[in-house]
């Protein structure tokens, strides 16, 4: 089992960077008392991209946003910090923050990105559908209790009644590592982020499975956004208007990024490039074309509605083994902006 103070030396001293509030025009009063937020993200994950854009276009500065990012090489690492208050808010899935909210713990949950990761095999693999993991060295990346991992394991009950975690050998890892194993043919398949799927097919490898075809498997008309910021409840309560800004300041990178004149998400996408480790155009466009496909597009209400659906499946199938101890989504899980004065 993994202590804290393991996981801790597992973010590799843990990468850290300001982000603080770049030149763009004067504050209003209410923006420039607003308190910074620390943020918790991985260091090779798309949030990096967007805050890097954000910087860049001066939208943090524009809505009165000021981040102390640190950078974690897992996504254990960052709950870790999370959990012991070292940082006000990290990048997390859904299914995470509803285990963990249910468990008692305040946080509140903002949508981030809907691209997903796969199921990645050589292209010549025999394994073509769930059932074939059986008996398999299957790389998982983000832990036991990542929210692919809990529905890839909902599906293989589903669909061929198995039990993933003993019929399979998952083995869980950082993603790069993951990717390098499978390249190396030292795994037959591995459950992935869609950064390093998008990296991988290229190569020769191929989706065995995505995760927006699990949550499709399960009857769902659309997909809810599986990855977002979550902030602690307190700093949340205490500082809604930060919260508040922070969101409307994602919005706007998002929105910028996906405007088709280079002139305007030009700068933006420069500094996101910084962060992404490609190395050719082709390995960019695809990841800039998986980061738009993600931005969320459904309202609050859609996403809650398909939210406590897919929770509901996902605890039919597999109960608190798969969930945790809540029976259904935590009613008050999504941050709610106060309402304007």
């Amino acid at each position: 089992m993994l202590t804290r103070r393991r996981l801790l030396a597992l973010s590799g001293a843990a990468l850290s960077g300001a982000a603080v509030a770049l030149a763009g025009g004067p504050l209003s009063p209410a923006h420039a008392a607003l308190p910074p937020t620390r943020l918790g993200i991985l260091q090779f994950g798309s949030a990096a991209w967007e805050i890097a854009a954000m910087g860049a276009l001066g939208l943090d500065a524009a809505n009165g946003v000021t981040l102390d990012v640190t950078r974690y090489a897992n996504n254990d690492a960052g709950r870790v910090a999370f959990m012991a208050g070292a940082a006000d808010a990290i990048v997390s899935d859904l299914l995470w923050a509803a285990r963990v909210k249910a468990d008692g713990r305040d946080l509140v949950y903002i949508p981030f990105s809907s691209s997903e990761g796969a199921v990645m095999v050589p292209k010549g693999s025999p394994i073509r559908s769930v059932a074939d993991l059986a008996g398999k060295r299957l790389g998982v990346a983000g832990g036991p209790l990542d929210k692919s991992w809990l529905m890839l394991k909902a599906t293989a009950q589903e669909k061929a009644g198995l039990d993933l975690q003993t019929a399979a050998q998952p083995v869980f890892a950082a993603p790069p590592l993951l990717a390098a194993e499978l390249e190396a043919g030292h795994l037959d398949a591995a459950l992935i982020y869609w950064t390093f799927a998008a990296r991988l097919e290229p190569k020769g490898f191929r989706q065995m499975l995505t995760v927006e075809e699990m949550v499709k498997g399960f009857g769902l008309a659309h997909e809810p956004t599986l990855v977002g910021y979550v902030f602690d409840g307190t700093f949340a309560r205490a500082n809604p208007g930060t919260v508040a800004a922070f969101a409307a300041a994602s919005r706007a990178t998002k929105t910028a990024l996906a405007d088709p004149d280079p002139a305007r998400s030009g700068p933006g996408w420069a500094a996101a490039r910084a962060q992404m480790q490609a190395g050719d155009e082709a390995t960019f466009e695809a990841l800039r074309r998986g980061f738009l496909a993600g931005i969320p597009r459904l309202s609050l209400a859609e996403e809650q509605t398909l939210a406590a659906q897919l929770y509901a499946v996902l605890v039919k199938l597999g109960g608190t083994k798969l969930v945790g101890s809540a029976t259904r989504l935590p009613a008050d899980l999504y941050f709610q902006a106060p309402a304007a004065r």
